[in-house]
């Protein structure tokens, strides 16, 4: 009968040792798996990374031409709009006689549709 406890025993000392490896196993493997996690999360942020720095160095690109465009365009809007102010300074006093004296010089004459009914 001592034999057979101490078998008893044995087998429970075994059954023992191999729930305790399979639970190694197990954290070793949730270890693997959150290191690989973690190295895959740190790859993904680094290629996010380079792919943003190449977009931004494009965009740098395009828009440095199209800001020169744009500051060409609001150069010779401004310069248009100079030449305009120019032009109404030089003519303004001319302008208002005319305008002046049509008002004021009104000259009565009917209107050649006019038809007079009798």
């Amino acid at each position: 009968m001592a034999s057979q406890s101490q078998g008893i025993q044995q087998l429970l000392q075994a059954e023992k040792r191999a729930a305790e490896k399979v639970a190694d196993a197990r954290k070793r493997k949730a270890r693997r798996l959150k290191q690989a996690k973690e190295e895959a999360q740190t790859e993904v942020e680094q290629y996010r990374r380079e792919r943003e720095q190449e977009f931004h160095s494009k965009q740098q690109a395009a828009m440095g031409s199209q800001g020169n465009l744009s500051a060409e365009v609001e150069q010779a809007t401004r310069r248009q709009v100079q030449g305009m102010q120019s032009s109404q300074q030089r003519n303004r006093e001319r302008v208002l006689a005319q305008l002046l004296s049509m008002v004021c010089d009104v000259r009565p004459q009917v209107h050649p549709n006019y038809r007079i009914t009798v």
